[in-house]
């Protein structure tokens, strides 16, 4: 492996800590007892006695003045300054050019340090942790990407996405904001279940290798299981295990876990993402809209004490009520085109007008869909129930009660991308059967997202599963909304990406 120059000067700077009998990888524990912003939080200039810290964290900065040098620290809250004396630290004589060898030219900008002292403010104000004794805690042999100003402009910055995206480790380090985008997904879903669990519904846990994919229309990944000698596919949903779970007696299941699609990858869609899926018995797509715009009206109170979120040039409102509107009529509405009544020839002459790419495999449902993504999805900016669907779009879906050839579902539509599906789920067993077996003919036609027949789905129904509502939501989109991100990758702590170039 070639070293850089500063590479290899830290190297040398780390064996020059152990010829001196300093570990700069010790193993036991440091007893930290305060945070850099519970620190500066709690500060009080009329205490009587100063308080005393012990703090550890990354060296940021340092500004060496003689005798005395201020440098920053940063830990998991933030940043404090931190004054250090040569007397304070090495009162022993015969220490003090130990102190002028290890501070002043071993330690660098990124290594670990802990700092025992006490709190003061200084002269221009800042509070500050006076140290009285330093210890070496990790030594870094990478020099950090440290953003640097001059003129006010600044430069060598850590922003290019595939560095940033790689490298996660050294993005969250030196990049104001990106870790806060996570702790606002950790509240994102924290809310998420705590709404959940206080409307009484069970969270649990169901396979991600399945030996059949089902519960959506998409292209899954392969594996093969070695002792059973049986290909298995990671999960694409986990919709027909929970739906099983209703079927067993449960009123209410959900889960937040991992679904895997072997599609392609932009600044929407990643192969591997979060889904939050909820079943509940006795209700129907209607009251599932209810809940649904309630429930993202919380998120984003809980997440940014607002219902309103700055996403680019749009600004979000997640106040309930949304809107709601067939999607037959907004493809309507948007393009003067009444699907309708057309013939499945006549939409694929529409569907080559409007700027769809059109292929034989291509049925009713999938031109439909194909319609709408091209003309109105990216036009519903505020929330927008998307209801009705044609029924060959829909093969899990009840049929519509009073519309013939529609079903019960609808998509949630925010800021021009979906955001959750839902729908009255289709328990007839028999009418379930047959829309598996309209699936098996378009994959029969080269539709290879069409779904798989699942025979022991069709046989858990026809034991008997009550009127149920479910309702998929993609967690990675929904973080992107609640903080105003515009790429995927800006909520994935470690997206995928193509293999590194040896380059």
């Amino acid at each position: 492996m070639e070293l850089s120059d500063q590479e290899q000067f830290r190297r040398e700077s780390l064996n020059e800590l152990r010829a001196m009998g300093i570990d700069p990888y010790p193993a036991a524990m440091y007893p930290t007892n305060a945070f850099a912003a519970e620190i500066k939080d709690n500060f009080k200039d009329d205490d009587a006695e100063p308080r005393q810290v012990c703090i550890a964290g990354r060296m940021m900065s340092r500004r060496i003045m003689g005798k005395a040098s201020f440098i920053e620290l940063m830990d998991s809250t933030g940043r404090i300054q931190v004054y250090v004396t040569r007397d304070d630290i090495c009162p022993d004589e015969e220490d003090k050019e130990m102190y002028n060898k290890v501070f002043k030219k071993l330690l660098d900008i990124g290594d670990f340090i802990g700092i025992e002292g006490f709190v003061f403010r200084t002269q221009m104000g800042e509070i500050t942790v006076h140290a009285k004794k330093l210890t070496v805690l990790s030594k870094s042999l990478r020099p950090l990407p440290i953003v640097k100003y001059k003129d006010g402009v600044a430069y060598d910055k850590f922003d290019d996405p595939d560095l940033r995206y790689r490298q996660r480790y050294v993005d969250l380090v030196v990049n104001e904001g990106v870790k806060e985008t996570f702790l606002k997904r950790t509240k994102v879903i924290r809310t998420l279940r705590s709404v959940l669990d206080e409307a009484g519904y069970t969270e649990v846990e169901t396979p991600i290798l399945q030996p059949i994919p089902g519960g959506a229309s998409a292209r899954p990944f392969i594996t093969h299981h070695n002792t059973l000698d049986i290909d298995l596919y990671c999960r694409i949903a986990t919709e027909l295990y929970l739906k099983r779970l209703i079927v067993g007696g449960f009123e209410g299941v959900y889960e937040i876990g991992k679904n895997f699609r072997n599609e392609g990858m932009d600044r929407n869609h990643n192969p591997e993402f979060t889904c939050m899926e909820l079943y509940v018995a006795y209700k129907d797509y209607n009251w599932m809209m209810d809940f649904t715009e309630k429930l993202l009206e919380k998120i984003a109170i809980a997440t940014n004490g607002t219902t309103k979120v700055k996403i680019g040039d749009n600004e979000v409102d997640f106040k309930a009520p949304y809107r709601r509107l067939p999607i037959l009529e907004a493809i309507k509405e948007k393009t003067g085109y009444d699907l309708e009544s057309m013939s499945e020839d006549e939409m694929r002459e529409v569907a080559k007008k409007v700027g769809v790419e059109v292929t034989p495999s291509m049925g009713k449902g999938k031109l439909i869909d194909e319609i709408f993504g091209e003309t109105c999805e990216g036009t519903f900016i505020q929330p927008t129930f998307i209801t009705d669907y044609p029924v060959e779009m829909s093969p899990l879906t009840k049929m519509h009660r009073s519309k013939p050839g529609l079903t019960e579902r609808f998509e949630l539509m925010v800021n021009g991308k979906e955001l959750a599906n839902a729908y009255s789920e289709l328990n007839d067993p028999i009418d379930q059967y047959e829309r598996f077996q309209d699936q098996l003919r378009l994959s029969q036609k080269g539709d290879d997202e069409a779904m798989f027949i699942d025979q022991d789905f069709v046989r858990a129904l026809e034991y008997g599963m009550p009127p149920t509502s479910g309702i998929g939501i993609g967690i990675d989109r929904l973080v992107m909304l609640m903080t105003g991100q515009q790429a995927i990758q800006e909520v994935l702590f470690f997206p995928q990406m193509k293999p590194e170039s040896k380059d």
